[in-house]
């Protein structure tokens, strides 16, 4: 059975909206609590780790092939290849965000004076992990792609 990576990811994204916003509707904030979510800094420090780190490592290009594997043929090298740049694109989410999240909780500890702000604060550093754990369900089906098609490649060479 042959599956678009794009349309497993589109899949995978509908899914988790949809029970992101049943689990707002199911409590009793409602939709008012969606801006909770929402932490533009937070984001941009884990992307400003993300791609920058693919382009110095030379991944860069790899990486984005990894959302055409199912449409384009590669070679078992370039397959190899993607399939690295797309661990290192997980493994540089989750540097991005425990450095957000030590940012937060340094910037968390420096205002203990005001309690008031500090549940607003302590959610800020859990958000960067909340979006990790977001990339990170989005990369996770380029990679098996990429290992499926190298697995199947391999077995074709194989036959007589």
């Amino acid at each position: 059975m042959k599956k678009n990576v794009r349309m497993v990811l589109l899949g995978e994204l509908i899914l988790f909206i949809v029970i992101f916003l049943f689990n707002l509707m199911i409590g009793s904030w409602g939709l008012s609590a969606l801006s909770w979510f929402l932490d533009i800094p937070s984001l941009l420090l884990i992307v400003m780790v993300l791609i920058p780190g693919l382009i110095i490592m030379g991944e860069w290009k790899n990486f984005v092939r990894a959302f055409s594997v199912g449409i384009n043929r590669y070679s078992l090298l370039e397959l190899k290849n993607i399939i690295g740049a797309v661990a290192a694109a997980q493994k540089l989410t989750i540097y991005g965000a425990l450095f957000a999240i030590i940012i937060s909780g340094i910037l968390l500890m420096g205002s203990l004076d005001t309690p008031s702000t500090i549940g607003p604060d302590l959610a800020v550093c859990f958000l960067s992990g909340f979006y990790a754990v977001i990339l990170e369900f989005l990369l996770l089906p380029l990679k098996l792609n990429a290992e499926r098609k190298m697995n199947e490649e391999m077995d074709f060479e194989d036959e007589p």
